[in-house]
């Protein structure tokens, strides 16, 4: 077990007024400023219903932090989301992202796990369900354990002070190394999240089949 404070350190945040394509019904949301600063390109931030309005959509930023334009959604999203693809990757193939995305949204609940991920190696968001409180640190993390060359270490657990968790693990997805990142309630005990870290690299993995 590893305790790690870092991940509940205060955050700046940037403010972005969306606007609902459906009903124009306004919001502003706070975003930590390192998913757009380290996109190369357009973020998408996906808004669930409740949030803005009854209606969920998806909002497209620019690295200046405007929105570009909107989307309406046919299915419905528990948790914000952001994504953003790097072409220099796996993601000339976006159809096997999709598909992992997918397995990533059919893997969350409101009590044991409240958000994962799946990024490069140096921290750029593929796909995002994070809680924000604490994205801007899991991507600092990965940097770090990046920068310092420590990613031989193949699955890493941390514990924040409120009893949370945090599971890392890297993994090759069409011989591109990535890092799949769990976040689970203070009720999950590590053993638990193992296994739930397992069956989903698993599930992962099936798709290359």
């Amino acid at each position: 077990m590893h305790e790690i404070n870092d991940l509940n350190s205060k955050e700046i945040y940037q403010k972005i007024l969306v606007e609902c394509p459906t009903c124009q019904a306004k919001k502003v949301l706070k975003i930590p400023p390192k998913i757009i600063n380290q996109a190369k390109q357009l973020t998408t931030i996906s808004v669930p219903s409740g949030t803005a309005c009854e209606h969920g959509f998806q909002a497209f930023l620019d690295k200046n932090f405007k929105v570009r334009g909107y989307q309406k959604v046919d299915f419905e999203f528990s948790h914000m989301e952001f994504s953003e693809y790097d072409p220099t990757a796996i993601y000339d193939s976006r159809l096997l992202l999709q598909e992992i995305i997918t397995i990533l949204r059919s893997n969350i609940d409101d009590k044991e796990i409240l958000g994962n991920g799946i990024f490069t190696i140096d921290g750029n968001i593929l796909y995002s369900s994070l809680p924000t409180d604490n994205l801007s640190s899991i991507i600092r993390e990965i940097k770090a354990r990046d920068e310092m060359k420590l990613i031989s270490f193949r699955k890493l657990y941390l514990e924040l002070q409120d009893n949370q968790k945090i599971c890392f693990s890297y993994l090759k997805v069409k011989d591109v190394l990535l890092v799949l990142v769990l976040f689970f309630s203070e009720i999950i005990k590590f053993d638990t999240g193992r296994s739930y870290m397992d069956n989903l690299i698993q599930k992962i993995k099936e798709l290359e089949l």
